[in-house]
């Protein structure tokens, strides 16, 4: 049996964190049809959830959409027709050809670096690709590819979540934390409240944390769209190469992202779009390793890395703290050690397609007192 440590609460040490967009920055499910198993202020005068001004450019407010200049500014609320081509089908984002495409709520991408584009989630089995020019898709003639999913049962409002792991970051992989609002994927009526930490392919010193949020439609209304709110932190180390402490603290005045017990952003109300007060629906705990088919946000997909065997994101603990509103202050409610077989009264496994990869339980394996999601490739 392994020993834990619990580690402090620090909330000091905001390392630095710029705003950025990616094309899908969401952990959970993509398949549509797939059963769901269901304070304070800032001190730091660098806010973590601004984004820093660079010399000569211009400040870029989260909950705006940027101006490029020479440009028109989008009404998020429109949808903007180019001179000179044919009009978009509303809820489409129009593409400019040899130029990166502006969506609303999105920074603009700097001539000469890579671009990370934002795209809606990818839910549905529908053509959500087809704005992003950078998507290569690898070939798949030779081998199956499968993730995991570990999915928590339980449901929570409000509390600090932990878990000390060692991550995975190949050439398209994302590796996750994340809290869901379980009917979010269902869209319509539904609203969608999801909490994330995730390490991606393209750079296994960074991590991505991020909100997403959906107001329900409304009967006879506009399909309302989803908001994000993506930044993206150094870690200072490759985050595969040994276990660290990833916490995310949600409440109803505060959401705060921590890294080995140093908080790394914290977004509070009447921050980010107004996210931090619509996230009040109950949420699951879950961790996914998947792949993605956006080369801009992860790096290419091909499966080579898996010819020697699977990588895997190991989970040494879990542990989380129910919140009292009233006192403001956090309790300990339950620590999953791993020690022995799944908790299956805690615990189950996702069996559905992530973009480039099928969910199997199989990928799903605990022993030695730890859980690990494994990424492998079988021959067809």
């Amino acid at each position: 049996m392994k020993s834990k440590i619990l580690l402090p609460f620090l909330t000091a040490g905001v390392m630095f964190c710029a705003f950025t967009a990616c094309s899908d920055d969401s952990s959970s499910p993509t398949d549509s049809g797939a059963v769901m198993n269901p304070s304070g202020n800032v001190d730091d005068p660098a806010n973590p959830g601004e984004t820093p001004v660079v010399p000569g450019e211009t400040p870029v407010d989260p909950g705006e959409t940027p101006v490029v200049p020479g440009e028109t500014p989008v009404d998020p609320g429109e949808t903007p027709v180019v001179p000179g081509e044919t009009p978009v089908v509303p809820g489409e984002t129009p593409v400019v050809p040899g130029e990166t495409p502006v969506v609303p709520g999105e920074t603009p991408v700097t001539p000469g670096e890579t671009p990370v584009v934002s795209e809606p989630y990818r839910l549905t089995i529908e053509n959500t690709y087809a704005n992003n020019a950078s998507v290569e898709v690898a070939d798949f003639d030779s081998y199956n590819y499968y993730g995991a999913e570990l999915t928590g049962k339980d449901q929570f409002t409000y509390g600090r979540f932990e878990a000390r792991m060692k991550m995975v970051s190949i050439p398209g992989s994302v590796s996750s934390m994340f809290l869901y609002y379980d009917p979010s994927y269902m869209l319509g009526d539904e609203p969608w409240n999801e909490i994330d930490i995730e390490v991606l392919g393209v750079n296994p010193g960074m991590w991505q944390a991020n909100l997403i949020t959906r107001e329900a439609d409304v009967e006879g209304g506009r399909k309302n769209p989803k908001k994000t709110s993506e930044t993206k932190t150094g870690f200072g180390f490759n985050a595969t190469e040994d276990f660290h402490l990833f916490a995310m603290v949600w409440t109803p005045e505060y959401i705060s992202w921590e890294i080995d017990s140093v908080e790394v952003r914290r977004d509070v109300l009447g921050m980010t779009k107004g996210q931090v007060e619509f996230m009040t629906k109950e949420q699951s705990l879950r961790f996914n390793l998947w792949a993605s088919k956006s080369t801009s946000w992860v790096g290419k997909f091909t499966g080579a890395e898996l010819a020697d065997g699977p990588v895997a994101q190991w989970i040494d603990y879990v542990r989380v703290y129910s919140y009292d509103t009233a006192t403001k202050t956090f309790t300990e409610s339950w620590t999953d050690n791993f020690d022995g077989e799944l908790d299956a009264s805690r615990w189950s496994a996702g069996n559905w397609e992530m973009e480039h990869v099928m969910l199997k339980k199989e990928n799903l394996v605990v022993e030695d007192g730890y859980c690990k999601l494994l990424m492998t490739r079988e021959a067809k």
